[in-house]
Formats: structure tokens, sequence, C-alpha cells
């Protein structure tokens, strides 16, 4: 599996991870925020494809900083989606969304809404896994083949998901992270900060979050 990852090292503004699956069929994970865009399509230019060729869009859950971006692709072939939960989550905060992304609900709508389990995708069979917590319908996405995980904004190198934000727990958080810890990992792929990779390092990070961090959430 080709994977991309464009890392977002600014200090001073907040977005997420870019994740690109490149190949015939092109899966973009979390596009992130819609005004810090161009930084992401000036990295895929750089990878050798371009915005109006993805295929598929997957946002690991829908914080603004995560999903925003979805917009751009409405007018394009790419496919967008969303754990089920976390679009009912979204559907149940209508009120607010206006506020929070300056659009309609219309405008950032999944076309496609997954669920726990298995996920076949441009020739890649995936595992979703649905890991509320730091927010409702909070998904990460795991590749037996090459034991990748992507685990958007419930762990991140050395620390985990906020849980003060609408929908979040910190003990439903806690029983996601357990239960991702019995996946055989080769490498992490966080919605924020750089990536795992290695068994040892994957374990240790798993016992740092487990020996430290959870005592504040």
């Amino acid at each position: 599996m080709d994977i991309k990852a464009f890392i977002w090292k600014s200090s001073s503004a907040n977005n997420c991870n870019t994740y690109l699956i490149d190949g015939d069929f092109k899966i973009l994970i979390d596009p992130g925020h819609k005004e810090f865009y161009s930084k992401v399509e000036e990295n895929l230019i750089q990878a050798g494809t371009k915005t109006e060729e993805i295929d598929l869009v997957i946002c690991t859950h829908a914080h603004p900083d995560h999903i925003e971006a979805v917009q751009v692709f409405k007018d394009t072939k790419a496919k967008i989606a969303l754990h089920e939960a976390e679009w009912n989550f979204l559907k149940s905060m209508d009120q607010y969304i206006e506020v929070a992304f300056g659009v309609s609900l219309d405008y950032i709508a999944p076309d496609l809404l997954l669920k726990e389990g298995d996920f076949s995708a441009g020739g890649h069979n995936f595992e979703v896994f649905h890991t509320p917590g730091h927010s409702p319908g909070s998904l990460c996405l795991y590749h037996p083949d090459t034991q990748i995980l992507f685990t958007g904004d419930v762990i991140f190198n050395g620390g985990l998901g906020r849980t003060d934000l609408p929908g979040g727990d910190g003990t439903v958080l806690k029983e996601s992270i357990r239960r991702l810890g019995e996946l055989k990992i080769q490498t992490i792929f966080p919605g924020h900060g750089e990536h795992i990779q290695g068994v040892p390092k994957v374990l240790a990070n798993f016992q740092t979050l487990i020996n430290h961090w959870f005592q504040y959430i």
C-alpha cells in the first residue's frame, strides 16, 4: 500500500494530518480545514496527483479540522465517507453546524456511511473500528495486510484525543483504546503529530497512554 503522509507542522494554525493512499484508486484520509486545503493540494501535486483524481475521502470524525475541506470535493468524482454514528450526531446538532462550519449540513454530508467491520475500496481491504470517546462516531481504519492503523484523534504519538468537546467521553475513549491495543500493529498514522513506526514503539505508546494519560480522562 503506497501511503503519502502530509503531516501538519504549523505551530500557529490548527489543522490535521492528511493521508493519501495512492494508486489506481486514490483514497484521501482527513482533508482538514477548508482554509488550509491549499497545502494538501500542494502535497498532492508533489505526489503526482490532483484533487480531481481522488476517488474516496474518508473522515475519521467530523470535527472541523478533519472534515471541513470535504466541501472542495462536492463537484468532483470523489465519494465522502463517515461513520454512521458521527453523521447521526451531526444531524442531532444541525442548528449549530452552520455556526461551526459556516455552511449548511448538506455541504459536508457523506455519500457513504461506514459501520464497524470489513470495508473494501479500490482493491484494498480494511477493517473499520468504531472508536468513540473523542467524538461519538470516531473511526479508526485498519489495514490487516500491512498492520497499519489510521487513528484520527483517538491515539497520538505520546498522547490521546481530548474528551471535553460535545459528545466526548473519557471512559468510552479508554475502552476504544484498549480495543485497538489488541490489534497487531506495525504503524500508527495519527490525526496530529508524527507517526509511530515498529511494534516495540507501538506497544510502548499504548503503555504510555494506559499508565499515564488514562488518569487524566
